[in-house]
Parts: structure tokens; C-alpha cells; sequence
């Protein structure tokens, strides 16, 4: 092949052995890859309602009437079995409302998409029971005695988790002398929880942090190790805040109302 290819004029041998080359391509912008593409989702105040009941529900133990608002953030990818390719990921590759993520970062779990949808519905719950449990501990509150009930269980995932233990912290406490944690702010957030508190990272950050500034929010919670990520896209008038357990983000909302120092990424 080689001997033919010197025989022929340069421009013609360029396109013999560019040949293979065009084939891989077009095979690849063909090729379903394992990418999802993702774009800031819904948010809700877990201090508010859905479906006309509480989002946090309280027996056992007084609540208070509390302002401002809780915001759990969330992103909406392309589901586990959509297919994408090429084209698609260079036409969202520069578009700071979407992004490309590889597909088992957003659903490490793998099957089908009901069993996706079920495997992190029932994260959403673990997640529920767990915030409960870290709240009610911060608070030294017995959970024999006090018993919570969470009301968002159709949104999937354990990200909320951080945002549902500050709802029922406010919802029986406030800021602990007599206020609400928020400050009647419009707060958002992400981060697991532990039952100990302390608050885990969980990806999309930057998706989230735009949803939460297109709901009003005007301080985003941060897990600490996420800031890097929350700062790449991060909307023009939010104020971030890290943390890295259930304390430190009630410290920094008591701090933030206050006008105190508070930490930042």
C-alpha cells in the first residue's frame, strides 16, 4: 500500500489515508455516548407547602411561625436510557445553563429508568429520616418523643438532606433566641446529611446555584468541598456560604443575620 500511495499526486494521498479517519468520525457522532446532559431543576422551600400539606410536619413538640424561606435545589438531567451523541454534546458543551456529566455520576446506580426512579426515590426517604435524626440531635431532642414527618418524598435523591435538618431546626427552634435562622431570607442549598450532621457533597452545584438565584435565593449553602465548582457559574448577587456539618450552617445563618463575619469560598 505504501509503494502505491508514493506514486500518487500528494493532494490524492492525503485523501486516501484521511479516508479512515472521516469513518471514525462518523461513526462516533453517530455512537450513543455515556454522557447526560443537565440543566438547573426545580426547587422547593421545605419551610413552605406541597400539595397543600406541610413539607415538615412536627408532633411532640411546639412549632414556631417561621419567615423566609429553606430552598432544597435540584438539576434535571436526560434520564438513563436517552440517547446521546456527539453532535448534541458539542452543541451544549459551551452553554453555561446546561451541562455535560458523565452518566453514572448522576445515576451510579445503573438499570432501567423505573428502576433509577425508584432506587432514588428511596434515597429521598433514607435522606428524610436521616435529616430528622441530625436535626432532632443537634437540638437534643429525643426522636422517641418528637416525631417529624417530611412531605417531598416525589424528589429523588439525597442532596436535600442538609436543607431538611435546617427546616426543622427553624421549624422548633429558630435561631435559638427567638427569631427564624433564615432571617427572613430567601436561602437555598445542596448537601447529604449524615445522623451525625455533617454535610456531604453531591455534584450539579453550579446547575443548582442557578436555580436557586432564578427562585429568588440571595445565599446558596455550599458543601465546603464544592466551592470550587459552585464558583465557575456562579449568578451575579448570590452570595455563597460554606459548610461542612448541620452546626456550621446554623452558626452562619445565626452570624449572617446578625451582620457578623461569615465564611465564604
Amino acid at each position: 500500500m505504501l509503494s502505491r500511495l508514493t506514486r500518487l499526486p500528494r493532494p490524492a494521498a492525503l485523501a486516501l489515508c484521511a479516508l479512515p479517519l472521516v469513518g471514525l468520525l462518523a461513526v462516533a457522532a453517530f455512537a450513543p455516548l455515556p454522557f447526560v446532559i443537565a440543566q438547573p431543576g426545580l426547587t422547593a422551600d421545605v419551610l413552605g407547602s406541597r400539595d397543600g400539606k406541610p413539607v415538615i410536619a412536627v408532633t411532640g413538640a411546639p412549632t414556631r411561625d417561621t419567615k423566609g424561606q429553606l430552598r432544597m435545589t435540584t438539576i434535571q438531567a436526560t434520564g438513563p436510557s436517552t440517547t446521546v451523541r456527539l453532535p448534541e454534546l458539542v452543541d451544549h458543551w459551551f452553554d453555561t445553563t446546561r451541562a455535560v456529566m458523565p452518566k453514572d455520576a448522576v445515576y451510579p446506580s445503573g438499570g432501567n429508568d423505573r428502576e433509577i426512579e425508584e432506587h432514588n426515590l428511596e434515597e429521598m426517604t433514607k435522606s428524610q429520616s436521616t435529616a430528622s435524626a441530625a436535626a432532632l440531635g443537634y437540638l437534643h431532642k429525643e426522636p422517641n418523643d418528637v416525631k417529624v414527618t417530611l412531605n417531598l418524598a416525589d424528589v429523588g435523591g439525597p442532596s436535600a438532606g442538609l436543607l431538611f435538618s435546617l427546616g426543622i431546626v427553624d421549624k422548633l427552634d429558630g435561631d435559638g433566641s427567638g427569631g427564624d435562622l433564615t432571617g427572613g431570607r430567601n436561602i437555598a442549598g445542596t448537601g447529604t446529611i449524615s445522623p451525625s450532621g455533617e454535610v456531604g457533597a453531591v455534584g450539579g452545584v453550579a446547575l443548582k446555584t442557578q436555580a436557586a438565584k432564578r427562585d429568588g435565593a440571595s445565599v446558596f449553602l455550599v458543601p465546603k468541598a464544592e466551592c470550587s465548582d459552585a464558583l465557575s457559574e456562579l449568578p451575579e448577587g448570590l452570595r455563597l456560604i460554606p459548610v461542612t456539618s448541620l452546626a456550621d450552617a446554623v452558626s452562619a445563618l445565626r452570624a449572617l443575620d446578625k451582620g457578623q463575619p461569615v465564611p465564604s469560598c
